[in-house]
């Protein structure tokens, strides 16, 4: 079956980075578009980033621009996403996601498949 497991994240301090792996498996990984989530405490989930199937398309949320930034291994089945400048209010669970359909980068309606997340949190 589909496996994504994510990996990398931790406390760390205002200003710092972290980056986040996730491997896939059970698919073909480079068949589908990957996409970051995140969900804060009392919050919904949102949009972080998410590439298409070959790396060459990107996009982000607003909050995130510039600082983040999505990759992705089609060799290695791992989709990346560096995180620099880490600020208090980047704290939640980091979910990522595949996509198998048409390609909505920001809706996560549109993700078949989720890992099960890692914990962000960012001391100020």
């Amino acid at each position: 079956q589909v496996q994504l497991v994510e990996s990398g994240g931790g406390l760390v301090q205002a200003g710092d980075s972290l980056r986040l792996s996730c491997a896939a498996s059970g698919l073909t990984f480079s068949e589908h578009a990957m996409g970051w989530f995140r969900q804060a405490p009392g919050k919904e989930r949102e949009f972080v980033a998410s590439i298409n199937w070959s790396g060459l398309d990107t996009y982000y949320a607003d909050s995130v621009k510039g600082r983040f930034t999505i990759s992705r291994d089609n060799a290695k089945g791992t989709v990346y996403l560096q995180m620099n400048s880490l600020q208090p209010g980047d704290t939640a669970v980091y979910y990522c996601a595949a996509e198998s359909g048409v390609f909505y980068p920001a809706n996560d309606r549109a993700y078949d498949y989720w890992g099960q997340g890692t914990r962000v949190t960012v001391s100020s």
